[in-house]
């Protein structure tokens, strides 16, 4: 089927990716797997639609470089430090145990050792593109063994452009104008270096200045970033590497300026678009015509790709000092071989060292292991969950490298709250939290986050909800909650799961974002549902229709109004209008009272006052103030270690029994409150202000410890 027109030609391209891609997200399939089964589809194998392969391989080779150059965005030199020596140990590690074995069962099967090293050598290499893609939407591009991860496939990528360099070489018997094979790896390294060194004067010296100019305009800044990262992939390729590493340059280059989080989320849809254009072009180039007579031996090398990749990543990686777990999710990321092996195969083909027979095999491997793949890495925490126990003979007894990491549960007497998440909406909760004098330990899987909060004086554990061993590292026992702020409906059913096998005895917060989530969540054993932005929504409903509006709106040259909005840590909270001294002190009025967008005017005495509430206050002009800074303030609530809750019984009190609650005026007399009254055979019964007093039953007071004194001596009575 061909189209008239190029343009009609990408629309009809566009649409069956909708189509196709909607269907499998209908039946809960990675995209990528339907994006390459599309690009079989309208490929030469199938309806045969793709006719201007030119056109496609270009929108996917710049989406390629927008993807390298965005995880290039989010690398530092601090990183390259932290993961450099582990990536270069793993990644030439895998190689050369891949390559070595691959080889080997080539020979074994019968390839001639010139086929037999094409074999090995493509089995080797990983795909960049895909995996750096997969770690991206599970939100995993920053975490631990994400960063190892794109470390070594940077360094696969390296290796393979050299193979490439070496092949062809050795295809022309030597370089171009009688140079050999050692002069060319000469030049390569002289071309590495100076690149390299021009990307980083350019770094140190004019990007700064030319980015602050840039970033002026949110749109030049957009365009000058995707010029920057195509013309250094062009760059990259000048030189003799690839358009990969020139582009991930280009992104390092700008990592460390401060707009790196706005290029980098205003390219992400931009992204996505051009790397349709990637998988489409994959699985165009697929031959399923060659791949019949290679079925064995194909399914023989993938299942190594599969099962052998990933085993020597977690040798090296437990072998170097890391958890089981981190070894495992990185090892994953290598189950599969990569665009580079097709590329590397089509190369043999024509310079005549392979046929298009083995060039099949290779194709064949490629679509079974980059589909299989795609599934281990979106459920590599539930693979993990099972495999776990089968899992200890890749690690040592002291996984050093990420104790580190890890706080020490010594230097954490007690925690009243565990906190899965220290992004910005998590961040915000612990420093609230730890303001309000809680002990707060924190949690999360990206390093720079945790040496941050380090430096903040937060105990930090290195790990996520979905790990079943950090918890047992994490002073459970003490917590009195644990809170995740990660909107992931598997995550949280996750951590849910695992407190319950730790017998977790206190109270469990999730985060997520509809109600059908919430339903489910409270179902499984959720305590309280966070919402952020449903939670920020009505807050801001509140602000836009609180009392001040209707009282402005009324009497709109009145100048003796103030609103203030009592905080969670005001001392005011829970007390009546009568108790604050605001008309003696201020001469200044309670006219009304906000609350969940409900507004009370002319509150009476008695009205009691909540966290959260606005309170607009009416007075002279000259005062009205200082009494909306007196109610506004915070920090006057006494120190937790002079604040207890006991119970006592009446029978010790004789000055209560046979009195109400209303009679005794606790609250008033002495600043204490009666939480409960417990009767003989009934237990804790909320109180009143008409509950009588007996003398058999016991009340549970809360209050400083001063006043609760004051309250039990003989004072009691009027």
């Amino acid at each position: 089927m061909q189209f008239a027109h190029a343009f009609t030609e990408l629309a009809a391209i566009l649409l069956a990716a909708a189509v196709i891609g909607a269907l499998g997200t209908f039946l809960r399939q990675p995209l990528i797997v339907s994006f390459i089964g599309v690009g079989v589809l309208v490929g030469p194998a199938g309806l045969g639609i793709v006719t201007q392969q030119e056109e496609v391989e270009l929108l996917a080779s710049i989406g390629i470089a927008l993807l390298l150059f965005v995880v290039g965005l989010k690398l530092d030199v601090q990183m390259i430090r932290t993961v450099g020596p582990v990536a270069l140990s793993t990644g030439l590690g895998q190689v050369i145990f891949t390559s070595v074995v691959g080889y080997v069962i080539a020979i074994a099967l019968g390839y001639p050792p010139l086929e037999a090293t094409y074999i090995a050598v493509a089995l080797t290499f990983s795909s960049t593109i895909i995996i750096v893609k997969l770690l991206s939407d599970k939100r995993e591009i920053d975490a631990l063994h994400g960063r190892i991860a794109v470390g070594f496939l940077i360094v696969q990528d390296i290796v393979v452009i050299l193979v490439m360099i070496a092949l062809t070489a050795i295809g022309s018997g030597a370089g171009s104008e009688g140079v050999g094979l050692p002069q060319t790896a000469a030049l390569v390294v002289v071309k590495g270096l100076l690149f390299l060194a021009a990307v980083v004067g350019l770094m140190k010296w004019v990007l700064p200045s030319v980015t602050r100019l840039l970033a002026r305009s949110h749109e030049l800044l957009v365009i000058a970033s995707i010029a920057w990262a195509v013309a250094l992939a062009a760059a990259g390729e000048a030189f003799g590497f690839s358009r990969e590493v020139g582009a991930f340059l280009a992104g390092v280059s700008l990592a460390s300026t401060p707009y790196r989080e706005a290029i980098a989320g205003r390219l992400v849809t931009v992204r996505d678009f051009l790397l349709l254009f990637f998988f489409i072009d994959l699985g165009a180039r697929l031959d399923l015509s060659l791949l019949g007579a290679t079925v064995v031996p194909s399914l023989l090398f993938s299942a190594f790709v599969l099962i052998g990749n990933p085993l020597i990543v977690m040798i090296i990686m437990g072998a170097l000092g890391y958890r089981k777990r981190t070894g495992f999710l990185a090892g994953l990321t290598v189950a599969q071989i990569s665009e580079f092996s097709l590329i590397l195969g089509a190369l043999g083909v024509s310079l005549g060292h392979i046929d298009q027979e083995t060039m099949g095999l290779i194709t064949f491997v490629g679509l079974v292991t980059i589909g299989l793949s795609t599934y281990l890495i979106l459920y590599s925490s539930q693979i993990y969950e099972r495999l776990a126990p089968m899992l200890g003979v890749f690690e040592r007894r002291t996984p050093y490298r990420e104790s580190t990491v890890d706080a020490q549960v010594d230097d954490v007497p007690q925690a009243d709250v565990i906190l899965f998440g220290l992004g910005r909406y998590g961040g915000g909760i612990a420093d609230h939290l730890r303001r309000r004098h809680r002990r707060v330990i924190g949690v999360d899987f990206d390093p720079a986050v945790l040496d941050r909060w380090r430096a903040a004086g937060l105990p930090v554990f290195y790990g996520d909800a979905e790990d079943p061993e950090i918890f047992e590292h994490l002073p459970l026992g003490r917590a009195r909650w644990i809170v995740s702020t990660t909107p992931d409906l598997d995550s949280s059913r996750m951590l849910l799961r695992h407190l319950q096998d730790q017998h977790f005895g206190g109270k469990v917060a999730v985060t997520c974002r509809t109600p059908d989530e919430a339903a489910v969540l409270e179902r499984e054993g959720a305590d309280l549902i966070l919402r952020p932005f449903a939670d920020a929504a009505e807050q801001a409903a509140d602000a836009l229709t609180s009392a001040m509006d209707q009282l402005v709106a009324a009497a709109p040259d009145t100048v003796g109004l103030r609103e203030v909005r009592l905080s969670a840590a005001s001392p005011w909270a829970g007390l009546a209008i009568v108790d604050l001294p605001l008309r003696d002190q201020f001469g200044a009025t309670v006219l009304a009272v906000s609350r969940s967008g409900r507004s009370v005017l002319s509150p009476p005495p008695g009205f009691q006052l909540f966290p959260y509430d606005r309170v607009i206050l009416s007075g002279e002009p000259d005062t009205v103030g200082e009494a909306a800074a007196f109610l506004a303030q915070e920090h006057y609530t006494p120190e937790e270690a002079d604040f207890a809750i006991e119970e006592w019984a009446l029978a010790e009190l004789p000055a209560w029994q046979g009195r109400t609650l209303a009679d005794l005026h606790l609250r008033r007399r002495f600043g204490i409150t009666v939480l409960g009254i417990r009767r003989p055979g009934r237990g804790v019964e909320p109180p009143t202000a008409q509950s009588t007093c007996a003398a058999d039953d016991h009340v549970v007071v809360a209050g400083r410890r001063e006043d609760l004194a004051r309250a039990r001596g003989p004072a009691t009575a009027e």
